[in-house]
């Protein structure tokens, strides 16, 4: 375990694997489990160390064993993430899971050694009403203090099990406090759009998606990679939303070597 404190005083607790000066990979997770209660994104990072390569994943802000010094913005989550790769002293890749995928797009163009934004099945454009007015919505339950329905509302036409799931949580649902950047980082990427949020990301942008996923995701993907400089839509095995490990470790393996031997793409 290893800690991080940021200019503002947040206190960002993560698991650092992986060769010191190797090419890096900075998870950054959705709306979802602190690092603890995720099991696939440590087997990618433990792939990954064998492989040669760095691997830093953080318990998100306010979540876990990361501590807020303030209020939870997407401001500051953004400011972790570029902190924490400047940490490295070395090529990074970002690799977003879900909302995490928005974040990491709009923290992308502060990292100047970016070599690769991996977006795994980001929901975007998939919101019947659009990102803004959802996110709207969730922002006047928050500001009233009605959390369960804050919660609610952000779950919308997510599978039912998995509001069930955060109910159990000893964290529900004060737990919707540290979804705050997710949210805003979906409004304001859909609001920019894809382009122009991705406009001054000149690394390679893999828009991925498992082999089984949720309707619309592979649509959103094309159109991502569309819109980058650099940009492509695959398919990695993986189901419910999450990743097979090798098949990620072997593809962001990869992406780190290509990026090893070129050096930073970022203008």
């Amino acid at each position: 375990m290893s800690m991080l404190t940021t200019s503002r005083g947040d206190r960002i607790v993560y698991d650092d694997r992986g060769p010191v000066g190797a090419p890096a990979v900075i998870f950054v997770t959705g709306a979802g489990p602190t690092r603890a209660e995720d099991p696939t994104t440590h087997a990618t990072a433990e792939r990954l160390a064998v492989s040669g390569f760095r691997s830093l994943f953080a318990d998100r802000l306010g979540r876990g064993e990361s501590v807020s010094a303030g209020t939870i913005t997407l401001d500051a989550q953004i400011d972790a993430i570029v902190e924490l790769a400047a940490a490295t002293q070395s090529l990074v890749v970002l690799v977003g899971h879900s909302s995490g995928c928005a974040i990491a797009m709009l923290a992308a163009p502060r990292i100047p050694d970016l070599v690769g934004l991996a977006l795994w099945e980001a929901p975007l454009g998939l919101f019947p009403e659009g990102a803004p007015a959802w996110w709207q919505a969730i922002r006047e339950s928050i500001d009233a203090g009605a959390l369960e329905e804050a919660v609610a509302r952000y779950m919308a036409g997510m599978p039912p099990e998995w509001l069930e799931q955060l109910k159990a949580s000893p964290d529900y649902p004060d737990l919707v406090l540290s979804w705050v950047p997710d949210g805003e980082a979906l409004a304001l990427v859909e609001q920019r759009g894809y382009r122009e949020s991705l406009v001054s990301v000149s690394a390679p942008v893999l828009a991925l998606t498992g082999t089984e996923t949720f309707p619309g995701m592979r649509e959103t993907a094309d159109e991502i990679a569309g819109a980058a400089a650099h940009g492509s839509a695959e398919q990695l095995l993986g189901s419910e939303h999450s990743w097979d490990p090798n098949a990620m470790a072997e593809r962001l393996a990869r992406l780190l070597s290509e990026a090893r031997r070129s050096g930073p793409a970022q203008d």
